[in-house]
């Protein structure tokens, strides 16, 4: 079963629902593969990095309301084994990491025609993400920086120098916005968003419990189909 997730690298509850669809898969039996699809909260340019909290106080009314939604927002993260420093984040535009993900994934899929069966499990885009989302999250790092996504690209064994080449090139951009436009019509408008089997939509940072009664039907459904 193919599972793509939407998502985007600064969405808190994208890394939440992330880490539960990885729990559900390890109570799961069937075979699946995982697709990263891109998606973006804001696509506006950001000239210069703010700390996300100023941003959500203009956003939701002022501090204090900032304060007990993202509060509210790392609990349920430390419930699933994560941390959440909003005090450290601060804005990006995510275009570029979302390019090197597909990055990732072109590295990925080249391996796999190869006859090399995987890669290095540094190098796959799944734990490029994980990266991406602790570097936002926890590290208070600037994903929209060029210099930055190489380093923590570099950091699950990506090569830096190779990443940043590609980072400043143009490479990549065509596919990233062509599926940044396909996640709109096809009617995304929230992540994260986990299509199963290319035809069943599950919306929003589901419980573990939840996605894996997910699977389990759209298995059902697909052998007797």
């Amino acid at each position: 079963m193919e599972i793509e997730i939407y998502a985007d690298v600064v969405c808190p509850w994208c890394y939440i629902g992330t880490r539960r669809l990885t729990e559900a898969l390890e109570s799961f039996d069937g075979e699946v593969s995982v697709r990263y699809r891109p998606f973006q909260l804001d696509p506006s340019p950001v000239p210069e990095p703010r700390p996300t909290l100023a941003m959500l106080a203009e956003k939701f009314g002022g501090p204090d309301r900032a304060r007990q939604i993202t509060e509210h927002t790392a609990s349920v993260a430390a419930g699933a084994g994560l941390e959440l420093r909003f005090d450290r984040a601060v804005t990006a535009n995510t275009f570029d990491a979302h390019r090197l993900v597909w990055f990732a994934q072109q590295r990925a899929d080249s391996a796999a025609a190869q006859g090399a069966g995987s890669v290095e499990p540094q190098a796959g885009p799944a734990e490029l993400l994980k990266a991406l989302y602790r570097a936002h999250f926890v590290d208070g790092v600037d994903v929209g920086s060029r210099a930055a996504l190489a380093g923590v690209a570099a950091g699950v064994g990506l090569d830096e120098t190779e990443v940043r080449r590609f980072l400043d090139s143009t490479e990549g951009a065509t596919e990233v916005r062509a599926a940044l436009r396909e996640a709109h019509e096809l009617g995304v408008t929230s992540v994260p968003m986990f299509v199963l089997a290319g035809r069943y939509a599950v919306a929003g940072a589901q419980e573990p419990e939840t996605l894996l009664a997910a699977l389990q039907e759209v298995r059902r459904r697909e052998a007797g189909s």
